[in-house]
């Protein structure tokens, strides 16, 4: 990875989950914590304004991304093409950036309302990420496309032109990442940023496609701030959901099992680039042999997948259902899909029928034997189709998440 690449922007999210558990655990809010922390992620969120959006128009290019191999090019490197990406993944990412801190700035505001006007500045840059994603200016090119209801790169030419890039990967579901519910008691408390909110909204004719509201007995008026509209969302959940593309037996692949027989080829000055549905390593010397982001489970997306699924449920509650999984007509609330994508991860590490878990792969030592068939490795990733563990072993944060996922899905280790 290059000095001038990026990973995913989740500081914000963390440094907000980490305040919250506490809170939770000791009963007692680390204030001081939260507000040091913010105003060293308000540096880092002006440099990704300033540095990765190449036209000034809330489009992000961000490189590496944790997913330098996912795309048609090397991301960390120059475009056989010319010109730049405007990347679905990258722009989902600081929409996400944009909710996390409208998170803390409201904490922060109800005890310095200093941070309501703080709170309102990412309210109106996550409505214009919002618009700009979704409608591009007006220009006739956005990163959604309409034909296939799913998100894309788009290829920005030199020339001027514009092309989705039509691979079926996470760059088309991190958008569902970007999601937040705001809550009439929590506004009624901030009256600046209430006054203020209302003002963008009655001026803004557009935001009502990026802020949906509905009105409840005992809770008011409640807002969802979404990248992702109630329409697009059951569109991308038909392919996130579906056996044949995302949803494997043990959790969300990072490309879709379509590629497996219809790999996306693109042909630059003679050259050809494409991606192909490799479920474990490279079977090339691509990007130095390292495509695990083509295909693999990852445990960190799925888990930011499964919140963001639980916070649609709940604000749509069960007024929105899906197919679980897609084309068996099974109706399920999007809660009863966050589950069973956890039911498929804790898979993983379960004994099946026959007594085997799926992490061990073919190793038969660590199968049968009564010495090693009970310490679980927890790797980086997993196989797409049978989940077995491949890239590094070691205790890393998966053993937390796994605790989790059995929590949520009352699976059983």
């Amino acid at each position: 990875m290059g000095v001038g690449d990026v990973n995913p922007p989740v500081h914000a999210w963390a440094a907000w989950r980490v305040y919250k558990i506490e809170k939770r655990v000791r009963g007692k809010a680390d204030r001081e914590f939260l507000e040091s922390v913010f105003h060293k992620l308000l540096l880092n969120f002006t440099w990704w304004v300033n540095r990765k959006d190449a036209e000034g128009m809330n489009i992000f290019q961000g490189g590496f991304l944790g997913l330098d191999n996912i795309g048609v090019f090397d991301r960390s490197a120059p475009l056989p093409t010319g010109g730049h990406l405007e990347q679905s993944d990258g722009t989902s990412w600081m929409g996400m950036y944009c909710l996390n801190m409208l998170a803390i700035a409201l904490e922060l505001a109800h005890e310095n309302p200093a941070y309501e006007s703080v709170a309102s500045k990412f309210l109106e840059h996550f409505v214009h990420i919002a618009h700009a994603m979704n409608d591009r200016g007006g220009e006739g090119v956005e990163l959604w496309d309409k034909e296939d209801g799913f998100y894309y790169d788009v290829l920005h030419l030199p020339n001027g032109e514009r092309h989705y890039l039509k691979v079926r990967s996470l760059v088309g579901l991190i958008p569902l990442l970007a999601v937040e519910t705001l809550e009439q008691d929590i506004v009624d408390k901030l009256p600046g940023f209430k006054r203020r909110m209302q003002w963008f909204i009655d001026n803004h004719p557009d935001v009502a496609n990026h802020i949906e509201t509905s009105e409840t007995d005992g809770q008011g008026t409640r807002r969802l701030l979404s990248l992702v509209n109630r329409k697009q969302l059951g569109s991308v959940a038909r392919y996130l959901l579906e056996e044949s593309e995302f949803l494997s037996p043990y959790g969300i692949r990072a490309i879709s099992r379509f590629h497996k027989g219809n790999p996306y080829v693109m042909n630059v000055n003679g050259s050809e680039h494409r991606v192909d549905y490799e479920p474990a390593e490279s079977s090339t010397g691509l990007f130095g042999g390292n495509s695990n982001w083509r295909g693999p489970i990852w445990f960190p997306i799925n888990f930011l997948l499964i919140e963001s699924l639980q916070k649609f449920h709940h604000f749509y509650g069960d007024s929105v259902s899906v197919d679980l999984p897609t084309g068996s007509g099974r109706k399920a609330s999007l809660w009863d899909a966050a589950a069973e994508i956890s039911r498929r991860l804790t898979r993983i590490f379960l004994r099946s029928e026959e007594g085997k878990r799926p992490v061990f792969g073919g190793l038969e030592k660590f199968q049968t034997d009564p010495e090693w068939r009970d310490h679980i490795y927890f790797h980086e990733y997993f196989h797409g189709d049978n989940g077995a563990g491949i890239g590094a072993s070691h205790q890393t944060g998966w053993t937390g998440l796994v605790a989790k996922l059995i929590e949520q899905s009352g699976s059983g280790m």
